[in-house]
């Protein structure tokens, strides 16, 4: 059942809305920057798979942090309040736990397969999480009398992000695709692949834009998607106004691959 339709309230349904949009951009940009890690971990590749590692664990530190502590402090203790939701939350809680720990594991470890290893289960707790969220957490405050979700969400940055509506490319360092170093690399032609085609339709371009801002100069994505995004490509150069060039390597009729490469400065 949609949120659209369980919620109290028009206002309560958008923000609903707005948060499971902002939810498929983190997933979306911390899957690039797992696989980016995974990648050069396997290739053996040790100063790749450490500015890999750097740019997830720093993504972590100023995205995925505050986003689980802002998760705290708005919405969950109108869950916990709830007899449904208590539990639950209690749960959710615990995976804060979770993710904090394999972000440590991350971090810290020695080896950097055993860090790839760790990033691939954060990865995987996260979109378990974020699923509990968008499934369980937001419909439950939705339709409980007395609670508005929109007023639990005023001004948590965190929560909502510039990244749903009105994302800019300000603030991205520059370097190898992902991460600030003066390595002089770039990315190859073996971009990371984003395949949308089993992503919903509600939330594929959120998905898209989250993995595009993970994108930094001289890197890219390669996209794979079940129709021709043209609107999409227009959103984007709307977003990013010049900083894609656009390839295509397969056009339909039932796929079409394209690649997205960063040539702004």
């Amino acid at each position: 059942m949609s949120e659209l339709v369980i919620a109290s309230n028009e206002a309560d349904a958008h923000a609903a809305e707005a948060v499971k949009q902002h939810h498929a951009a983190l997933a979306a940009a911390l899957s690039l920057r797992t696989e980016a890690l995974l990648t050069a971990a396997s290739q053996h590749a040790t100063s790749a798979a450490e500015h890999a590692r750097r740019d997830l664990v720093g993504w972590c530190e100023r995205e995925l942090v505050p986003h689980a502590l802002a998760e705290e402090q708005a919405l969950y203790p109108a869950a916990q309040a709830t007899v449904e939701g208590r539990l639950l939350v209690e749960a959710m809680l615990r995976e804060h736990e979770v993710l904090t720990r394999l972000l440590h594991e991350v971090a810290d470890s020695a080896d950097v397969l055993r860090a790839a290893a760790s990033a691939a289960a954060l990865r995987a707790v996260f979109d378990s999480h974020l699923t509990k969220e968008n499934d369980l957490v937001v419909p439950l405050l939705a339709r409980t009398p007395g609670v508005s979700v929109a007023e639990l969400l005023g001004g948590m940055h965190q929560l909502l992000g510039n990244s749903v509506e009105t994302a800019d490319a300000d603030g991205v360092s520059t370097g190898c695709g992902g991460h600030t170093c003066e390595c002089g690399e770039v990315d190859g032609p073996g971009y990371p692949e984003l395949d949308v085609r089993s992503i919903p339709h509600a939330i594929r371009h959120a998905t898209i834009f989250g993995a595009l801002e993970s994108v930094h100069p001289g890197a890219g994505l390669e996209l794979v998607a079940p129709h021709d995004p043209v609107p999409l490509l227009d959103q984007v150069n709307q977003r990013w106004p010049g900083a894609f060039s656009v390839a295509y390597s397969e056009r339909g009729p039932k796929t079409w691959r394209l690649s997205l490469v960063r040539t702004d400065a």
